[in-house]
């Protein structure tokens, strides 16, 4: 007996909530850190057998990944005489799970080594048979052929992937806020035909930016297959791989380009040419250290823990000439000396540094009070000045929040005074200044500049004004601090 679909964005809305709440019942799952992988991998096998039926419709040589009784169709599609209670676990832990971890592939790309790669640490944490049979029962009735139930359940995703950044509290690095991949995104407008990296994938949210941004100008199946192949990343860790691997699908990728590895493990050097890519789109981990071997990687005057100075030189080597980045960083980069000074000399010396957006305080808030920049950076020859752009907090707002977080209208005027692609007609304001390398070098390439335009005469301050800046230094502070206090922590005894 086949069950009934979900017929449109609210049914569709109300199940995922009725697996949920399913979901709390089960004494294996301990919130919503347990349940929205557990979902998630339900979901990938649902979306999984639903594109495999369509591509054996459409592709006449298309030889399935999957065969009986391992397919969604064969153990999980029948809601009255399927398997549940104890018969349904051992079936998932016993047959199905492993099953899936041993799959290998024989070609480039072959769904095979996707599925291992996804379900290599990926486990069953629900105790209840019968619970979930409920939850089955429920995701078997999301239709993944239609492109209607697809879109839904990809902003339905995007909520959820919100709700674990606020469950995961301190470990929740793996999100970025939407509005802030959103710009990062657009500004450096990614192209059909380019190769598009985030090294630090997370989530996926770069990278269905990025599908989203490109996605218009492929007018043909070829081009989307390869838009497809083109859009790439890397996750370190197996949770964030998981959900990053089911919202790429959820947008439509059918093989997601994403691997489950480290992608600082390969040594600079051993980067070739034909691996170099057009774009990198990426917030690396800031506020972890790399072990020594990874260290090991990178050429001996620039060996650090610190992970986002890894990454700044993995994504220059990674570039193509004439290759662009933009990435989210800490405050504290900017002002390092050290090998961060030497690290930033070296990549101002080969690319240009062009242009450093200072975030207000607390976009990443209440989950890190740590100040964040983006930069923006191509492979097109050395850096002759840098222009900084300071994003005003809101008028009246002391602070971002969850329910309060950075809204995508507050970088309106600074897409305004960008000036497109090419960067024409920028000019200084109260808020953009620009400062020439040789004031960098002779500063030894300190980028904590100050505004030299925003007026130092207190009294022509509003009382508004002047509690603003307090708190934006008072931010600062903190961050700076939190910093401190982690290299103390980690410092050799």
């Amino acid at each position: 007996m086949a069950a009934k679909r979900v017929a449109g964005p609210q049914d569709l809305a109300a199940a995922i909530k009725t697996a949920r709440d399913v979901m709390r019942k089960d004494a294996g799952l301990s919130g919503d850190l347990d349940r929205l992988p557990q979902l998630a991998w339900l979901l990938f096998l649902k979306a999984f057998d639903d594109f495999e039926r369509k591509r054996e419709v459409t592709e006449r040589d298309y030889r399935p990944a999957l065969a009986a009784p391992y397919r969604w169709r064969d153990w999980a599609a029948d809601p009255v005489n399927g398997k549940t209670g104890q018969e349904l676990i051992d079936l998932v832990n016993i047959k199905l799970l492993p099953h899936l971890r041993k799959l290998q592939g024989v070609g480039e790309r072959d769904p095979r080594d996707v599925l291992a790669g996804v379900f290599k640490e990926t486990f069953n944490r629900m105790l209840s048979g019968y619970l979930l049979r409920d939850v089955v029962n429920v995701v078997n009735r999301v239709d993944f052929a239609s492109s209607e139930d697809v879109h839904t359940m990809a902003r339905l995703y995007e909520s959820m992937l919100r709700e674990m950044r606020d469950a995961a509290g301190d470990s929740g690095e793996f999100y970025t806020p939407r509005t802030l991949i959103r710009f990062i995104v657009q500004q450096i407008d990614p192209r059909l035909g380019e190769v598009i990296l985030d090294p630090a994938a997370g989530t996926g949210g770069f990278l269905v930016e990025a599908l989203e941004h490109v996605r218009p100008a492929a007018k043909t199946a070829q081009q989307w297959r390869a838009l497809q192949r083109n859009v790439r990343g890397v996750e370190k860790k197996p949770l964030p791989y998981l959900l990053g691997m089911m919202n790429l699908l959820l947008h439509g990728v059918e093989q997601p380009n994403l691997r489950r590895d480290n992608a600082l493990a390969v040594p600079l050097a051993q980067i070739a040419a034909g691996s170099r890519v057009d774009v990198v789109l990426t917030n690396p981990p800031f506020g972890g250290e790399e072990e020594t071997a990874i260290q090991r990687n990178f050429p001996p005057g620039t060996r650090t823990a610190e992970t986002d100075r890894l990454f700044v030189q993995l994504i220059q080597r990674s570039l193509k000439p004439g290759g662009r980045c933009g990435m989210v960083v800490p405050h504290g980069l900017l002002f390092a000396g050290g090998v961060a000074a030497t690290i930033k000399e070296r990549l101002m010396a080969e690319c240009d540094l062009h242009t450093i957006v200072r975030l207000p305080p607390g976009v990443f808030a209440p989950y890190t009070a740590i100040p964040t920049n983006l930069l923006f950076f191509e492979k097109t020859g050395p850096t002759k000045h840098v222009w900084f752009y300071e994003l005003p907090a809101p008028e009246g707002r002391k602070n971002y929040s969850k329910t309060k977080p950075l809204a995508f209208e507050e970088f309106a005027e600074c897409q305004r005074w960008w000036g497109g692609r090419a960067r024409d007609g920028r000019a200084e304001t109260d808020r953009a200044w620009r400062v020439s390398i040789a004031d960098i070098q002779k500063d030894e390439y300190n980028l904590n500049r100050k505004n030299p335009n925003r007026s130092d005469d207190l009294s022509r301050l509003s009382p508004e004004q002047l509690v603003a800046d307090l708190i934006e230094t008072e931010g600062k502070i903190q961050g700076l601090l939190a910093e401190i206090q982690h290299d103390l922590a980690n410092a050799p005894r």
